[in-house]
């Protein structure tokens, strides 16, 4: 039987007077990405993924609600071939400050949608796309 690897994470956003912005971290690719990891023994998906921002990020999180999953198998050196479902939610910012975990990412930073979306189509991963742009239009943004 395959293994079965969950991840959660989210796409953060925070209102401030010039209007929302949206959280996105370049990872130790230098690929722009949203702040995710492996879930822990006892926890529920979407503690992992309020877990998971603080750590990388610094900021802690309140889930507004799912936008989806994103759901690959990858090759793993031990276990060979791993299923993986990444669970991702939009997260509305509650405070913390913004400091990226420098052993699992390089940076960290608040952009305006428009701005957070062209990153994402320049720099991001593919299958992140539709993540944003459905966390984006949840937002009520629309490219």
């Amino acid at each position: 039987m395959r293994m079965k690897e969950i991840s959660a994470g989210g796409v953060v956003y925070r209102n401030t007077s010039q209007g929302i912005e949206v959280q996105l971290i370049t990872d130790r690719y230098g690929k722009i990405s949203f702040a995710k990891g492996k879930r822990e023994a006892g926890e529920t998906i979407e503690q992992t993924a309020l877990r998971e921002i603080v750590e990388e990020t610094g900021v802690e999180g309140r889930i507004i609600q799912s936008i989806d999953i994103i759901a690959y198998t990858y090759q793993h050196s031990e276990h060979g071939e791993v299923d993986k479902e990444v669970h991702y939610y939009l997260v509305e910012s509650k405070g913390g400050e913004l400091r990226p975990q420098i052993e699992e990412i390089r940076g960290v930073a608040w952009y305006e949608p428009k701005e957070a979306w062209e990153k994402q189509q320049k720099s991001g991963y593919d299958n992140n796309d539709f993540i944003l742009e459905k966390g984006l239009k949840l937002l009520g943004f629309d490219f």
